[in-house]
């Protein structure tokens, strides 16, 4: 699974017009998200293992809670070995409607382990997007440079001239 999906699932409660909008609340567009990230049942025990899974790892990445909370996604999952022709592989077994969800949180634990620290909150209060920093210093601190770095720069500009 790509790091984009995980980063996808964080970002559906995104700050528009000051509010909070939950991209996952509305059944319909909880399974519309589950189809374009290859979710399986579309119903409603997959959108509630979903969204519990978006609120799970948005907690661990802000660091508001352990990342041992995430184990409930996985119960009930494992992996099991197959050879094709390509090799090994190992293939997830999960009840149907956690099959995504577990396949996203283990797509987290990858990603946490393969790029430390680069995966968090943005910089701007305001916001609830997350980012993945792939730059080469690891100094990225907005979701967006047009939208929160500019906002938060124009803001801090403009109180330098208040104060002088």
């Amino acid at each position: 699974m790509e790091d984009s999906v995980v980063v996808d699932l964080l970002n559906t409660t995104p700050v528009v017009d000051g509010r909070t909008v939950d991209r996952l609340a509305d059944d319909a567009a909880a399974d519309a998200w589950l189809t374009a990230h290859g979710g399986g049942t579309g119903g409603a025990g997959e959108r509630a293992a979903l969204r519990s899974v978006r609120r799970d790892l948005q907690a661990v990445v802000r660091g508001q809670r352990p990342a041992t909370i995430l184990n409930a996604a996985l119960a009930d999952v494992g992996q099991h070995p197959v050879i094709d022709g390509d090799g090994l592989r190992w293939d997830l077994y999960a009840p149907p409607e956690r099959a995504l969800p577990a396949r996203i949180v283990l797509a987290w634990a990858a990603l946490s382990a393969r790029m430390p620290g680069r995966l968090r909150p943005c910089a701007n209060d305001e916001c609830d997007l997350f980012l993945l920093d792939r730059s080469r210093s690891n100094t990225a601190r907005w979701c967006s440079m047009t939208t929160c770095g500019n906002r938060l720069k124009a803001r801090r500009h403009q109180a330098r001239r208040t104060d002088a």
